[in-house]
This record gives C-alpha cells, sequence and structure tokens, in this order.
C-alpha cells in the first residue's frame, strides 16, 4: 500500500491553536505529515524562520509522523520534491474558502496528482489566526487560549520592552560585561 504524505504549508508566525489541531488532526489521517513554513521574502514576519521551526518541532516533539521543513517557491513543486500527494489546508470562514479554492485549483493546473485536502478548525478556533494574535498581543490583549503557553511567553520576549531590556541585562551579567 501506497504511502501517503502530506505537506501542511504556512507562514506559522506564530503557531497557534488552530495550526495544532490541524497538526494534530492531520496527523491522524496522513501516514507523514510536513509542516512546511513557507519562506515569503514578500512578508515582514516577527518571527524568524528559524524561530518558527524551533517552536513548532518543540510543539509536535510528541507526535511521531509529523515533521517540520522550510521551503520556498511553489507548493507543488515542494510537495513533488517531498513526494507529498497531499496539501493540507485549514478553512475558517467563507473568504477563508474562496482563496484556498483558488489556491487548491491552481496547484491542481500545475499537478493534476496533487489533492488539496481541506479541514474545517475546531470550534473554539474558528476565528484565530496568525495575524490576529500578532495584533492582540501588540496592543497588550490577552492571547492565553489562542497560542500555546510557550508561543505566548516568545511573543512576550519579542514585543514588550521591559522584557527585552530584563534579557538584555541578563546577557549582559552572563557575559560579565558592565551596563
Amino acid at each position: 500500500m501506497k504511502k501517503v504524505i502530506a505537506i501542511y504549508p504556512g507562514s506559522f508566525d506564530p503557531p497557534t491553536n488552530g495550526h495544532l489541531d490541524l497538526i494534530e488532526r492531520g496527523s491522524k489521517i496522513f501516514d507523514e505529515l510536513v509542516v512546511a513554513i513557507l519562506r515569503n521574502p514578500e512578508k515582514h514576519p516577527l518571527f524568524s524562520l528559524g524561530e518558527r521551526r524551533a517552536m513548532l518541532e518543540a510543539l509536535i516533539a510528541g507526535v511521531r509522523n509529523v515533521r517540520v521543513d522550510i521551503f520556498d517557491g511553489l507548493t507543488v513543486d515542494y510537495a513533488a520534491r517531498v513526494k507529498a500527494s497531499a496539501v493540507l489546508r485549514g478553512i475558517r470562514a467563507l473568504s477563508d474558502y474562496e482563496y484556498e479554492l483558488q489556491m487548491a485549483l491552481m496547484n491542481r493546473k500545475l499537478n493534476p496528482a496533487l489533492e488539496t485536502v481541506f479541514m474545517m478548525p475546531a470550534e473554539q478556533y474558528s476565528y484565530l489566526s496568525s495575524r490576529l494574535v500578532r495584533e492582540v498581543a501588540q496592543l497588550g490583549g490577552s492571547i492565553r487560549d489562542l497560542v500555546p503557553a510557550m508561543v505566548e511567553q516568545k511573543l512576550r520576549e519579542k514585543l514588550d520592552p521591559a522584557v527585552k531590556l530584563e534579557h538584555a541585562r541578563e546577557r549582559r551579567t552572563k557575559t560579565g560585561k558592565r551596563e
């Protein structure tokens, strides 16, 4: 029987509980799931590719058939490189469906053998996006139930000037430099 490999492409800036919901559920459907972080030069992410990869790898550490990778270029080309026969995509709202349908149809035009599988998020994540999480965090709102605790801490470190200053002081103290 053929092993079914799927990719779950996205920016994951930052990873959310909605992403983890799809990863967990997708891991039960496919033999292997590759969480593929897109390197997009058009976007200006909050977290570097390395930071996003490290967060995702830590978050999926207990899931045996999931791995994290980074790619650029066309999704269909990346899928061919990793021998994936499916693309996993989440759809939260009608607006997502319209965009994702266009992408799926274009991917099918470019590679008719590549199937797109749409999954609805768990109800509690149906409104959740990385963009909204970043905005709420930047404006000082609570993101406690939106992202894993580790991601919440990383966001706080990235966005809170007091936390940045504290970490800088800790680094200087460790290296023996004076303030």
